[in-house]
């Protein structure tokens, strides 16, 4: 088995430090983010670190026993001095597409990204074509495709479990270009097409004119069929549930992925019209970390040629998907064709708000406040 050489883009949050927020259970496996997840694999050797910020910097190379030497300040540096081939990129969005770029170029096999990939379509669309012009694997972070849940829903739906798929709900409280590329894509993953068409729906017409990240709904039309519906504004009772509805059953996952619900149609009912039954939703034969399957499914892309389980271009469908909701609302709640012909058009991704103090930083000044 070869080994790969990793390095690490931005050492804050998802680069380093997300798993020891974790304290009990759910529906994230560790290890999860980046650099646990490299440390912890077999055939890789986790051996560089870039992040302009000293703190972090000095924190990813004691936590996860990088040698200070292979530590940078400047990311490209780092990708001319260390030969790597597994790259991951965790910056805020704002610098995100350039950094990528500049990993493409530098001969890198793969780039495993944060999302949202970018801040606009035209960043998303130089990161697409300059991946596939190196022949390099590009790997957006939309992470829920790569659950254990999720993929064995896929699977059951593939095997024609639940008959066909008509339509997709999501509930999911969050910004649409944020945590809503989770969404999206999730609601993409579970429909098994792409989003031909959407309308939109804004909190307001004086949001929708702006470019921050919004919490909107949207309906969404795929070119296989089914009908998407999404709501991102506040859910209640139904915070983070996906609900997948087929012609012969239906599958939901519920809080946040926690828990999932296989219903089948069974004989019976009024008029024979049959009866809707629980049934024991599958459990999944491996439960690995997560970020031991996305690393997995990568190396996979590398030596296949076959392409990882959430694309760059996946991950450029989302941020679309996001932007062309909000274009649905202020163009007066239109329908809006995809793609997008202005490729300018851009949502500043909330994670990206006051990112001159890292955000690892931010909750620890905000929890030591409190």
């Amino acid at each position: 088995m070869p080994t790969y050489r990793a390095g690490v883009i931005g050492l804050g949050r998802m680069g380093s430090t997300f798993d020891d927020e974790i304290t009990q259970g759910g529906s994230l496996f560790l290890p999860y983010c980046h650099g646990p997840t490299y440390h912890a694999a077999q055939n890789i050797r986790l051996v560089a670190g870039a992040d302009p910020h000293q703190e972090q910097a000095d924190l990813f190379a004691e936590r996860w026993g990088v040698d200070r030497s292979h530590i940078y300040h400047d990311h490209r540096e780092m990708l001319e001095q260390e030969q790597l081939d597994l790259v991951s990129v965790c910056t805020t969005a704002k610098i995100r597409a350039n950094i990528v770029q500049d990993a493409a170029r530098a001969g890198v096999k793969a780039i495993w990204a944060e999302k949202p990939m970018a801040i606009s379509l035209a960043e998303a669309d130089a990161m697409v074509n300059l991946c596939r012009e190196n022949d390099v694997v590009l790997a957006i972070n939309c992470a829920r495709r790569w659950n254990p849940f999720f993929t064995e829903a896929r699977r059951l739906i593939d095997t024609g479990e639940i008959g066909d798929v008509l339509q997709v709900t999501g509930y999911t409280p969050c910004t649409l270009s944020s945590n809503g590329s989770h969404a999206i894509d999730i609601m993409r993953y579970m429909a098994g097409g792409d989003v031909e068409w959407v309308f939109g729906e804004m909190a307001s017409d004086e949001a929708a004119a702006s470019e921050k990240d919004l919490m909107g709904n949207g309906y969404l039309a795929f070119n296989n069929g089914v009908r998407g519906y999404l709501r991102s504004m506040f859910c209640g009772a139904s915070s983070w549930e996906v609900d997948v509805i087929g012609t012969a059953g239906r599958i939901r996952s519920l809080n946040n992925a926690e828990e999932f619900e296989l219903i089948r149609t069974i004989p019976g009912g009024r008029r024979g019209g049959g009866v809707p039954a629980k049934c024991p939703f599958p459990w999944p034969v491996r439960m690995e970390g997560m970020g031991l399957t996305i690393v997995a499914d990568i190396i996979d892309a590398i030596e296949t040629g076959q392409p990882p389980k959430c694309t760059g271009e996946d991950g450029r469908h989302a941020l679309e998907v996001a932007i062309a909701l909000r274009e649905s609302h202020r163009r007066g709640g239109i329908k809006v064709n995809l793609p997008l012909q202005d490729r300018k058009l851009r949502i500043l991704a909330s994670e990206s708000l006051h990112d001159e103090v890292p955000a690892r930083i931010r909750r620890q000044q905000a929890s030591s406040s409190n």
